[in-house]
């Protein structure tokens, strides 16, 4: 996703966090470091409390979840009000967080009684046997969530865990603590009892090392790197996990789309949430005998966009979430154009505007071993490439370790046929990530080095689940065979049911 956990711990001390709004670099609160025996002592507790969460039943916890999404949309101007105060987004983006997560919560309510519910399956041997599949809640589940959606990914990871019956500690960053602390009061209001999910902070490493080390499961959104140091953690023992992680993702513009439309698309899937999207489009490839007439059309769009802060729907892009933040995304636009890029529009820091606004950026002309063309920036800033054929245009799209979200623009008949030939975990055509991103009932995750595993669908909430199965032997006059002589009787009739079986 591309946020570390190294990531904005700003001003740290011994005894205190300051978090700072990104827009005015005031002091929004203090906050008191967990250690990671407090988290330790969280895991404890909430493994107390789960049993009975869990014999509550699946139908109960999905009413309690459908009163939340009203809640959630009762109270959505004050969690905008709050998410902007700590990201610096715009009301746009910060809308789009709470319909996002609304969605989560309203699928997963309507789907996990399903889901959970014991299932009959075909016994070995019919009539004597039956058998029955059910899913069991792991226990107490850890998530590591990131700063730059902090009220949806807390959503669409923390219900589906609560839902099918575990306990969760919550590890949320340092930046955004207070909306997922918000998120968790409404949870309780709704009923969700109070201690059954557990929100902590801290140190980065430290705090998501204990979570990490203390959950029975663990859902972490970020980096490649710390993923990886967190998959090795799990195996070690012996915990399952799921990963969503970077992406570098790549949109084809087809021969004979209209570009006009081509662009505004790009532009609405490059920058939103100014670019701090795993998701977004970070590469577009673009026929080379359009790809100047393009570069116009682009252009002129993205120099449309306005930046700035408001409570209102009033600009298209907000602030990066911090002065850190900046520098990473002009660090890789400079040293991309040492490497020779050129700069369409943008390129440079909007420090009129405020000391984190960066406006979107288009470069062109990029040699193939661009740095920029294989890391996430992150930020706001996209790159342009020319294709030959789509058969160059599919190759240079795969050409990275990443493989999260792709997107194609043109004819929807010949998209779908490209779609397929494309690396990533979730394909979009004539979209740039809302089509896949917005369908709860469809898996979400990554391909290669983006992740294990996915959220959403029937898997975002049968991952955070044992699978057990029941036998029963029924009370017929014939059973099972024990001894030699009962075998030597029944052979005929097992190898017969085996051939029936076998048929398709």
């Amino acid at each position: 996703m591309g946020s570390d956990w190294t990531y904005l711990c700003v001003n740290r001390d011994m005894d205190s966090i300051s978090v700072v709004n990104p827009v005015s670099g005031a002091v929004l609160h203090e906050l008191k470091p967990y250690s990671a025996s407090d988290v330790a002592f969280e895991f404890v507790e909430a493994k107390k409390l789960q049993p009975a969460w869990d014999q509550l039943g699946a139908r109960a916890r999905a009413k309690i979840a459908a009163k939340y999404a009203d809640l959630v949309i009762q109270n959505q101007e004050r969690l905008m009000d709050q998410l902007q105060l700590e990201t610096g987004k715009s009301r746009s983006h910060a809308f789009e967080e709470i319909t996002g997560g609304v969605a989560a919560i309203s699928y997963y309510a309507k789907v996990s009684p399903g889901l959970l519910r014991r299932k009959k399956v075909r016994a070995g041997v019919p009539l004597m046997l039956s058998a029955y599949v059910e899913p069991a809640p792991v226990g107490v589940v850890g998530i590591i969530t990131p700063w730059n959606y902090p009220l949806a990914l807390t959503l669409m990871d923390v219900l589906p865990a609560l839902l099918a019956g575990n306990a969760v500690v919550q590890k949320a960053d340092n930046q955004t603590s207070k909306t997922v602390l918000a998120l968790r009061d409404l949870a309780v209001q709704a009923g969700i009892p109070e201690g059954i999910w557990r929100v902590v902070y801290g140190d980065p490493a430290e705090v998501g090392n204990a979570v990490t080390d203390n959950a029975d499961y663990v859902a972490f959104t970020g980096s490649t790197p710390t993923g990886k140091l967190v998959a090795e953690r799990a195996a070690k023992r012996l915990i399952g996990y799921s990963l969503e992680l970077g992406g570098k993702n790549p949109m084809i513009v087809m021969p004979g789309a209209d570009l006009e439309k081509a662009a505004e698309i790009a532009i609405g899937s490059a920058f939103g949430n100014a670019g701090q999207l795993c998701v977004s489009i970070e590469r577009l490839y673009v026929p080379n005998h359009a790809i100047k007439e393009f570069e116009q059309v682009l252009k002129r769009r993205v120099e449309s966009l306005t930046l700035g802060t408001s409570n209102e729907f009033k600009f298209d892009l907000g602030a990066l979430t911090s002065k850190t933040q900046v520098e990473r995304v002009d660090g890789f636009i400079q040293r991309a154009v040492a490497e020779g890029a050129r700069v369409v529009t943008g390129g440079k820091p909007a420090t009129e505007i405020g000391p984190t606004f960066y406006p979107p950026t288009v470069l062109a002309d990029l040699p193939m071993g661009a740095e920029i063309l294989h890391k996430e920036v992150f930020g706001p800033v996209i790159a342009l490439v020319r294709y030959n054929s789509l058969d160059e245009a599919v190759e240079l799209a795969n050409a990275t370790e990443f493989g999260l979200n792709a997107a194609i623009v043109g004819d929807p008949k010949a998209a779908l046929k490209l779609a397929s030939r494309l690396m990533a975990g979730s394909v979009n055509i004539n979209e740039g990530y809302r089509a896949t991103m917005a369908s709860m009932a469809a898996p979400m995750g990554g391909m290669k080095q983006s992740g294990m595993g996915r959220r959403s669908g029937p898997g975002g909430l049968l991952r955070f689940t044992e699978t057990r199965t029941i036998g029963v032997a029924n009370r017929l006059p014939i059973g099972l065979p024990n001894r030699a002589k009962d075998f030597k009787k029944m052979a005929p009739l097992m190898t017969m049911l085996a051939k029936v079986m076998g048929k398709i």
